[in-house]
């Protein structure tokens, strides 16, 4: 039966009201139960459902459905799936003479579909929103003006709903944005505020992260004997998680530093610790040395922390050594063992370098690379160690030429001076 003109008329007003509603409605769950109760009231039916597409896993699921329960499923079934692939609307009047009707949903709620109108959500730029089905005309079965009527509620719908979302994903990357500042002010924080004074060594640590939270970290701890206990750890990743396990990491080497013997045992106390938390191909290259200024020698670990560098002034060249041990967090008990002691002549220093460093590339997959590091080493050995370290650093941004960032960068230096 054809709608007169002045229901024609009463039916756009309600539309048109039921729009500006929406244009007043940014949180999306509220604006989900004004649209169902709003197509409920325009089309005249019992039950009033909206499937919203992910785009992602290529689902359409509901959020408000007449058993309050969600669904889940493949955009690609049933008749919501059949009008999502074809964005057309499709009228059936009898449910259960449609084979693509999923009678499942009635069996578990005891509810009996009759008949149902289903429609497409196609917001701007022709993206697909959703779909939305209206159940069980009260007083018939839906019309070709239902219809109509429906697809016209339909584009209020889809751009109603496509605004929310994006005020919803603004709302949520402002919040994760504050989140992640307040997270590398914190993980800032945990660096050394000063280098300690140690007689006759120039030292400088310095990090920078590849996101807004890393998993590099360095230490200083000075020692009641007047040793100085110098870490570095890389966690393998960067962001939020590597973050959050460096933190762990960088407390329990503090713990366990005030009695340190052998490097190698401080390592092992660690790991014992750190193995029940990491998650499985979580793992932490850590480098730990004791610096004796009255003996002036290091003795140190590295538990897969590696290539390390060592520079002789009066042979002006660099030495390259190796870890001395697995990772922290790959098994218990740590396989590890403690280098023999590093001598340092006045003008010696250690280079101890994260892998964003050597590993830094530019767009074309060129690496860094030892040879450059070892170059810039020799070239600027009589830099203070602070120096030294913007030297290296100036020379890998240089290098990547204005490209991203892939890995954190965090260095040590340390320099006898006297």
């Amino acid at each position: 039966m054809e709608a007169s003109a002045e229901r024609r008329i009463q039916d756009m007003q309600v539309i048109l009201e039921v729009s500006r509603a929406m244009a007043g409605t940014p949180v999306l769950d509220d604006l989900l139960v004004l649209i169902l109760s709003s197509a409920k009231r325009l089309l005249n039916a019992d039950v009033a459902t909206l499937f919203m597409y992910d785009e992602a896993s290529h689902e359409l699921y509901s959020r408000f459905t007449h058993d309050t329960q969600e669904i889940r499923f493949s955009a690609d079934l049933g008749i919501a799936g059949a009008v999502a692939k074809s964005r057309r609307p499709l009228n059936i009047p009898d449910a259960y003479a449609d084979s693509r009707f999923h009678r499942d949903i009635d069996r578990q709620t005891g509810y009996r579909t009759r008949c149902l109108l289903t429609i497409p959500l196609i917001g701007l730029d022709d993206h697909l929103v959703g779909v939305m089905q209206v159940v069980n005309k009260l007083d018939g079965t839906f019309t070709s003006y239902d219809e109509t009527l429906g697809e016209a509620l339909a584009a209020q719908v889809a751009v109603a709903l496509q605004r929310s979302q994006l005020m919803d994903h603004y709302v949520h990357k402002k919040q994760l944005e504050r989140s992640l500042a307040i997270a590398r002010d914190i993980q800032q924080r945990l660096l050394p505020k000063k280098i300690p004074e140690v007689p006759g060594y120039d030292i400088a640590g310095w990090s920078r992260p590849a996101d807004e939270t890393g998993g590099d970290c360095f230490d200083f701890i000075p020692l009641a004997d007047g040793r100085l206990a110098v870490t570095l750890a890389d966690v393998t990743g960067h962001g939020i998680g590597p973050a959050l396990i460096m933190a762990e990491t960088r407390a329990l080497l503090r713990a366990f530093t005030e009695h340190a013997e052998k490097p190698h045992v401080t390592l092992e106390r660690a790991n014992r610790w750190l193995i029940d938390d990491l998650g499985e191909g979580r793992f932490v290259t850590t480098f730990f040395g004791l610096l004796d200024p009255k003996n002036h020698q290091m003795e140190y670990a590295s538990g897969g922390h590696g290539p390390l560098f060592w520079y002789h002034a009066t042979e002006n060249r660099v030495e390259e050594s190796s870890s001395t041990g697995l990772p922290l967090g790959l098994m218990e008990p740590l396989i590890i063992s403690s280098a023999p002691p590093v001598a340092f002549g006045i003008g010696d220093m250690g280079i101890l370098l994260t892998d964003g460093f050597l590993e830094a590339q530019t767009t074309d997959g060129e690496f860094f690379g030892t040879p450059r590091l070892v170059e810039l080493a020799l070239k600027n050995a009589h830099l203070p160690a602070v120096e030294i370290i913007r030297a290296l650093t100036a020379a890998v941004d240089d290098f990547i030429r204005g490209g991203p960032q892939l890995d954190d960068l965090t260095a040590v230096i340390v320099k006898r001076v006297s």
